[in-house]
């Protein structure tokens, strides 16, 4: 297996996770923030496909497919263009409302397959490109990529934890 081989396995992940946790789920609960002030599995998956949106166009000198093709105008949220989640408070989350899981799950995909199409263009070299020297050690394209994975991971899981905790009885496959 290589390395870009690898990575594509990590990415789709995330993707396969979001299919499960958005299955049949009511729009009420889509963008429920528990007890008011946390994530709503709305915000959780928009902003894994976001961030992941946009570090990837960063490293791969293109646009985001946010504005280039057309989902920020899909979604209509009342939001700025740039914003992706980062620093979010729960003014900010609640402003993530979506009204069909199709949407969410429609642009997390296209991003995870920009991502995998750009990985595999990638040379093992070309991984190891420094892209960000203001962190303690520098970071690679290799990690860069990584944590946008590890990102969209962390928030799929914590999606389908919260709805476990608003709809009693929902397990998922796992």
């Amino acid at each position: 297996m290589t390395p870009q081989e690898l990575f594509e396995d990590a990415a789709r992940r995330p993707s396969e996770v979001a299919w499960h946790v958005l299955d049949g789920i009511d729009p009420d609960v889509l963008n429920t923030l528990p007890g008011g002030t946390a994530n709503s599995i709305a915000w959780l998956v928009w902003h894994a496909a976001r961030q992941q949106d946009v570090q990837v166009a960063q490293l791969a000198e293109a646009a985001e497919m946010w504005t280039a093709q057309g989902w920020s105008e899909r979604f209509g949220l009342d939001v700025p263009d740039s914003a992706m989640g980062f620093g979010d408070g729960p003014e900010d989350v609640a402003r993530i409302r979506v009204a069909s899981p199709d949407l969410l799950r429609g642009y997390l995909d296209a991003v995870v397959e920009r991502t995998v199409t750009y990985v595999h263009g990638l040379t093992d070299a070309q991984l190891d490109d420094v892209v960000d020297r203001s962190w303690d050690p520098p970071v690679t394209r290799g990690a860069r990529l990584v944590s946008t994975v590890d990102d969209a991971a962390q928030h799929l899981g914590q999606a389908a934890y919260v709805r476990g905790l608003l709809e009693d009885g929902w397990s998922g496959p796992y």
